[in-house]
């Protein structure tokens, strides 16, 4: 049976699957087609937690993660820790592309991707410049070391609201210092029942350098089993990367779960695997979000979340539409 194109894609994404179901309609394959959309919002300066204008590292430099993958060829190609280009994706699907390589890191991806035609360029924003300078400023706990007192503390981390505000920080001598774990991702299916999916972002602000989430981890913060269904996350990588997330999504879907219960299955895993006190509110549940987007092989989608509040955009029948994610709690955490 010849399926119809669906994208779905994280809640930035609405700009991103507008660009690649037009692209694709017009005959581009649907892989590139998404690449394409998701430089639309890695080339915003506004966008502050993917490609240009996304927060930097606690060093002031941006580094950026991305990959994507191939279902009907089960194939992978990513970079991560790439400095000054920016368009992750578009240099990700180059290593699918030209290499027998999954994954190049640093400055062994910058170095291929100028190889490969794309121009070096400084990625930190004005805007972005300030908010560093500002956290710098702070010298506070908001940052990517962890101390003792953090290890011991029954609650630590904030939650979130960077994936939907990119304003989530805290307040010092007046400045606001936002704090992001956003990204964005998109899967699709084409009419011949293909499956393809992109996941892009420069990762936790003020992060130690070196420092890679789930993005660019086939099976963490993307996974395509061409058979089955695709599936991407968002939010916390550490959680995503050490939980396979996308990759047990994607499984769930095998075993004859809808898109949603298995997404929702992987989180609750996710959900009893998370013990540190200082990732867990005083009633013990996570202090964070993360968002897994998943689409099956027949074409049904859907997203959930462990927080509430968090939406999706979906393109079907020639529109997109932004619709709620199934959250697992009911109410934010105390």
């Amino acid at each position: 049976m010849t399926a119809q194109t669906t994208l779905i894609s994280s809640w930035n994404g609405e700009p991103a699957i507008s660009r690649a179901a037009e692209l694709h309609g017009r005959g581009m394959p649907l892989l590139e087609a998404i690449v394409k959309g998701v430089a639309i919002v890695e080339d915003d300066p506004e966008e502050m937690t993917v490609g240009f204008g996304g927060l930097p590292n606690e060093d002031g430099e941006v580094e950026l993660d991305a990959a994507v993958m191939d279902g009907p060829l089960h194939k992978v190609g990513a970079v991560a820790g790439l400095k000054r280009i920016k368009n992750p994706a578009a240099v990700a699907l180059e290593v699918l592309r030209r290499t027998d390589h999954a994954l190049l890191v640093g400055e062994g991806a910058s170095a291929f991707a100028r190889k490969t035609g794309f121009t070096e360029q400084n990625l930190l924003t004005d805007r972005a410049r300030e908010a560093w300078l500002n956290w710098k400023a702070s010298l506070s706990s908001a940052d990517a070391w962890i101390s003792p007192d953090e290890q011991r503390s029954t609650f630590g981390h904030a939650l979130d609201a960077g994936v939907r505000t990119n304003t989530n920080g805290a307040q010092h001598a007046g400045a606001f210092v936002p704090k992001t774990w956003g990204t964005i991702h998109v899967s699709g299916i084409d009419a011949d029942s293909n499956l393809f999916a992109c996941t892009s972002t420069s990762g936790l602000s003020y992060k130690i350098p070196g420092r890679v989430g789930d993005s660019p981890l086939a099976g963490a913060g993307l996974f395509v089993d061409n058979a089955v269904g695709s599936a991407g996350a968002t939010g916390r990588g550490e959680a995503s990367l050490q939980n396979c997330l996308a990759f047990d999504t994607v499984r769930a879907m095998e075993s004859g779960m809808t898109p949603v219960d298995a997404a929702l299955q992987s989180l609750r895993r996710l959900i009893r695997n998370t013990r540190e006190k200082r990732l867990l509110t005083k009633d013990g549940r996570p202090d964070f979000n993360v968002t897994v987007y998943a689409l099956r092989k027949d074409g049904q989608c859907g997203a959930a979340s462990i927080q509430p509040g968090y939406t999706f955009t979906m393109w079907r029948d020639g529109k997109s539409q932004t619709l709620n994610t199934v959250p697992v709690f009911t109410a934010t955490p105390t």
